[in-house]
Formats: C-alpha cells, sequence, structure tokens
C-alpha cells in the first residue's frame, strides 16, 4: 500500500497525543480529548513526568497559545490572524488535533467559496426523485463538526466572499444551524467550535463585518521575533519534511539555513541585521518563514537528486530567486540591489553571492 504524502496531525503525532492521554488527569471540557493543559503541553512541548518528550508544534510566545486553547474551552470561536507564513493553519491544525483527535473538518477559502460548502448542498438525484429530505441533504465538515461535538477549520476566512462569511454569524451566535427546508434545524454538540484563520496581505482579501468579528476571539501570530528563533522554526520543519518526502540529502547545515533566513528577514525589515542597520529596498513578496523553509527544501532536492548530497549555494540560490521576485520588473531591481550592496560585501558570503548572480 502506497504511504499518503501528508498525514494529518493526529496520524504524524499520534504517540505524543497518546502518551499525553496516559499522564492527563486534569479536567476536560466536553467532547475534548485532552484537557487544557495537555492540548498546551502538546503544542509547547517539553519532558513529561514519565520522561516523554513532547516535540513543539508552535515555537514562539506561549502566552498566544493558552489564550487560544482557552478561548476554545469557552463559547467563543478562534480567529488565527497573521500575515502569511506565520503558522495559522499549523497552529490550527494541530489544536483540532489535539483537542478533537480529529483535524479533517476543513473548509478551504476561496473566492469561489459558496454558502453551499459552509452549510449544506443536496444531491439532485434524491431532490428530483422525493423533494427534499435527510437523505438528500449533504452536510458541510461544518455541520459534521456541531453534530459530533468537534473543530471545525476555515482557512482563509477573508478569502470568502463577505456575504458567504455572514452565513456563520448564526452558528456562532446561537449554536445552531436552521434547515428551512425540512423545517428543522441543527443543534452543535458540547465540543463544537470553529477556528479560522485569516491574513490582511493577500490580494481579494473580504473584510469581516463587526457582527461577525464579535462572534470570534481573535489571536494575532506575529513573525517570529528573532533570527535565532525563525532559524529554530525553519531547522525543526526542514527536518521533518524531509524525512516525510525522503529527500536523498543530508540535513542541511546550518550556516545555510541561517543566511537564507538572514535575507528573508532583512528584506521583510527593510534594513539589514548585521548591526550596521542598511536601509535596503524590500520586494512586493511576503518572503515568510514558511516559504523559508520550501526554499531550503528545493535546495535539498536540487542538492539530493543532482548534486553530491550536500546542500551548497547553488542549490539554494535558484530558490532565493523564486521566493524574492513575484514581480519581474520591480522585484527584480531590488534583488540585484541588494545582491551588490549586501551580499557582495559579506566575505564570507561570496559563494551565495556567484551562485545567486549566475541565476539572474
Amino acid at each position: 500500500m502506497s504511504q499518503v504524502l501528508r498525514q494529518h496531525a493526529e496520524q504524524q503525532f499520534a504517540e505524543e497525543l497518546e502518551a499525553l492521554r496516559k499522564v492527563d488527569d486534569r479536567p476536560r471540557p466536553p467532547n475534548w480529548k485532552l484537557s487544557p493543559w495537555a492540548v498546551l503541553q502538546y503544542l509547547m512541548g517539553g519532558k513529561l513526568d514519565n520522561g516523554f518528550e513532547v516535540t513543539p508544534k508552535y515555537i514562539g510566545n506561549p502566552r498566544l497559545m493558552e489564550i487560544a486553547v482557552s478561548t476554545l474551552a469557552t463559547d467563543r470561536a478562534l480567529l488565527l490572524y497573521g500575515v502569511p507564513g506565520t503558522a495559522k493553519s499549523w497552529v490550527s491544525e494541530h489544536l483540532s488535533a489535539a483537542v478533537s483527535g480529529d483535524s479533517t473538518m476543513l473548509v478551504q477559502g476561496t473566492a469561489g467559496t459558496s454558502e453551499e460548502q459552509l452549510r449544506y448542498g443536496w444531491n439532485y438525484a434524491q431532490l428530483l426523485a422525493h423533494g427534499p429530505s435527510e437523505q438528500a441533504l449533504i452536510p458541510s465538515p461544518l455541520v459534521h463538526a456541531m453534530k459530533l461535538g468537534k473543530i471545525a477549520r476555515i482557512e482563509e476566512l477573508t478569502r470568502i466572499p463577505a456575504d458567504v462569511q455572514d452565513t456563520l454569524i448564526t452558528v456562532l451566535s446561537e449554536k445552531t444551524l436552521p434547515v428551512p427546508e425540512l423545517g428543522t434545524e441543527v443543534q452543535a454538540v458540547q465540543g463544537f467550535s470553529v477556528i479560522a484563520t485569516a491574513n490582511n496581505r493577500d490580494k481579494g482579501v473580504n473584510e469581516l463585518s463587526s457582527a461577525l468579528k464579535r462572534r470570534f476571539n481573535t489571536v494575532v501570530l506575529p513573525v517570529p521575533a528573532s533570527q535565532d528563533e525563525e532559524v529554530q522554526i525553519v531547522t525543526k520543519r526542514v527536518a521533518e519534511q524531509g524525512r516525510a518526502l525522503a529527500l536523498p540529502a543530508e540535513p542541511p547545515a546550518l550556516q545555510e539555513v541561517r543566511r537564507v533566513v538572514q535575507i528573508f528577514r532583512e528584506l521583510r525589515n527593510g534594513q539589514t541585521e548585521d548591526g550596521k542597520s542598511v536601509r535596503v529596498k524590500s520586494p512586493s513578496s511576503t518572503l515568510s518563514t514558511a516559504e523559508a523553509i520550501s526554499v531550503i527544501n528545493s535546495g535539498m532536492a536540487l542538492a539530493g537528486h543532482f548534486g553530491d548530497g550536500v546542500l551548497r549555494a547553488g542549490d539554494v540560490a535558484s530558490g532565493l530567486l523564486g521566493a524574492v521576485i513575484k514581480d519581474p520588473v520591480q522585484d527584480t531591481v531590488v534583488w540585484k540591489e541588494y545582491l551588490e550592496t549586501v551580499v557582495k560585501e559579506r566575505s564570507d558570503w561570496k559563494d551565495l553571492y556567484r551562485a545567486c548572480r549566475e541565476q539572474l
């Protein structure tokens, strides 16, 4: 049997979740698989009393995760907000896995997301043959979560048209979803909640109405506070994805990871981080932590399949070019200027400078 490309969080970390269940003797809200304390432990990582090591899923301020977990223990929905690449979807998935043991009740928001995808649809063959009935109704992941008392996830909420977004107001305030065609309703079982993610940097953002905003408790996930913290995140995720993808390359040297992260932070913040505080122009691209992970993974694939298995500057350069240059005119000018004024001047970055110039 073929192995799946990407396991759900509750599958990939089943051993950790089971270990936490065995030691978790604290009170649990209805239908929660773990107590709020154990959910936080799962997210932040650490050693349990029995010596079992839980890996961190979120590297950052633990207070933010405490607020997120405690929100789900109330009747409020949770909105994870921030710029792209700040681990919103990652945190959403792991929260659902720890609380409900199921992270699959997902609605992916797009400009084409319809009201039926949030509420319910119909099997039109059944509808035409027998009229509206329970058998003809096709429940959405949100309805499944309501019936089972689990967490529903809505990704990229601000990508969904505003009139469709407001479909959630009744569900979040009344904990019920009317089905007028059947003269009935779906009532949420205890344990049900919604985790939504949103960012304000995407094109086509639809602002949330004030009525919908009031139904959410918003937690803003920031970009990593320091370079060391971002390097730690990238190193951890690259190692995990490298194993999952079976990339035939050695784990990248810390130097290469640190250089990619430093480039991203400098271009993102508009100044260098080496103490000289040289001003640099920022490109139109987001240059998130998630993109830094992709650059390193892409380089590892090149090194493993077309090199000697060791990640080098030449393997990283093409990924950097693709991540930085989204606008072929404006971003190319910014990237060339950064190479000449910053990268070229660093004596230990000569190999990266040459590799990047060759790619242009």
